[in-house]
């Protein structure tokens, strides 16, 4: 079984990071751990927030797909977003697939979003603990290996998906036919 992709972005938060790298060129994520902005995900132009040796790139986000695409290689420039988490806030997150999602409400002071009348909001799934499994032979991309060159491989399953939903769903809740 191959490991699941730690994070996907619904279609509406994929929309705003294109409008947004049009605006400011290649674009960052980071999970943030707390503080001022909660647990907010913060976009950034690419380089403005710096990557700690110890952060882990939960995905590299491809701007390129539509929903349920996949890519035979690597997003590059303004088609690439790496997306960030903290290394022992991903320790509290390694059973959890991050879901990208945009909703109507004012970004956090420091994220790019902020005067477009949307906020990001990360949403969560738990891995099956097969899913989970699948992971123990694997070691996540860090901050420093990035720096050195490393990058992950293209992703082998959809990163975009319609809504919030599709990736996360409530249980009890029957989705729409």
């Amino acid at each position: 079984m191959s490991s699941p992709l730690r994070v996907v972005a619904t279609e509406g938060a994929v929309d705003l990071l294109r409008r947004l790298s049009d605006r400011h060129g290649p674009l960052m994520m980071h999970q943030s751990g707390g503080c001022c902005d909660g647990s907010a995900p913060m976009c950034y132009p690419d380089g403005d927030f710096i990557v700690g040796d110890r952060d882990v790139l939960l995905g590299l986000l491809d701007l390129r797909l539509a929903v349920g695409e996949t890519a035979p290689d690597l997003p590059s420039g303004k088609s690439a977003v790496p997306v960030w988490i903290s290394g022992s806030q991903f320790e509290v997150w390694k059973h959890t697939q991050l879901v990208l999602d945009v909703v109507p409400g004012r970004g956090s002071g420091f994220s790019l979003e902020t005067p477009e009348g949307l906020r990001f909001l990360s949403r969560g799934r738990a891995f099956t603990p097969e899913e989970h499994a699948s992971f123990d032979d694997e070691q996540p991309l860090l901050g420093k290996n990035w720096d050195a060159g490393s990058r992950p491989g293209p992703a082998v399953e959809p990163l975009v998906v319609a809504t919030a939903s599709d990736a996360c769903p409530v249980p009890g809740v029957v989705p729409p036919a």
